[in-house]
């Protein structure tokens, strides 16, 4: 039985869509895992379906097959030499070389390196760079630790509030503690004053139930 062919347009039904891009996708990636098992082949893939979510395979890591991607010249045939459009002029070709050499040249004396072949006024045009440079350098490092400063000096303020703050809830606790003892004392000192006062009172009728509960005697009637 010879399978159907299927026409290749795009799929009217919703369904049937979602059911054939969920089937192709997954056939899909299992042919990049394939091809990239098989032949050591580095492999990013990306798929956006119809509602836009993102579908990726990749064989090592999809950001660095993409960067290696952005690094690689473009329009390089097989061989790897540039197509003649590319080619540069000789003339422009051995002017950015002369410029990438003196560049570099002068990378190398602002380092203190071959300054052999420097006659005097060179030397002092060098060394007036130099202390151009450095100048822009120490200033830019006092600016630097001047702002530095100012937000040492703005944290110390901050600390110093902060400081003040706690102190003066550590007095307001310590009032009301001292409040509270004594509140405590004023009403202890209060019921001793009170006992002693009841106990100073002499029961004069010695009949009365107080002078027979303050001898010891049996009350009577």
């Amino acid at each position: 039985m010879t399978r159907r062919k299927i026409q290749i347009k795009k799929i009217d039904d919703t369904i049937a869509r979602q059911v054939t891009f969920s089937k192709r996708r997954r056939g899909l990636f299992k042919k990049a895992y394939e091809l990239s098992t098989l032949c050591d082949a580095e492999i990013a893939l990306m798929v956006f379906s119809a509602s836009g979510k993102l579908y990726e395979y990749s064989n090592s890591s999809m950001g660095q097959v993409i960067e290696k991607r952005n690094l690689h010249p473009k329009n390089i045939d097989m061989f790897g030499q540039p197509s003649l459009e590319l080619q540069p002029d000789g003339a422009v070709f051995a002017t950015l070389n002369k410029e990438i050499a003196e560049k570099t040249r002068e990378l190398s004396q602002m380092r203190g390196e071959d300054l052999q072949g420097l006659n005097l006024e060179e030397l002092h045009k060098l060394e007036k760079l130099i202390e151009t440079s450095l100048c822009r350098v120490v200033e830019e490092k006092g600016g630097k630790i001047i702002n530095e400063i100012n937000t040492l000096k703005n944290e110390g303020v901050q600390l110093v509030e902060e400081n003040r703050r706690l102190k003066q809830q550590v007095m307001n606790l310590s009032a009301g503690q001292r409040h509270l003892l004594e509140s405590d004392k004023s009403s202890d000192s209060l019921v001793t004053n009170t006992r002693s006062m009841s106990s100073a009172v002499p029961c004069r009728d010695c009949d009365s139930p107080c002078a027979f509960l303050t001898l010891g005697l049996p009350f009577r009637d």
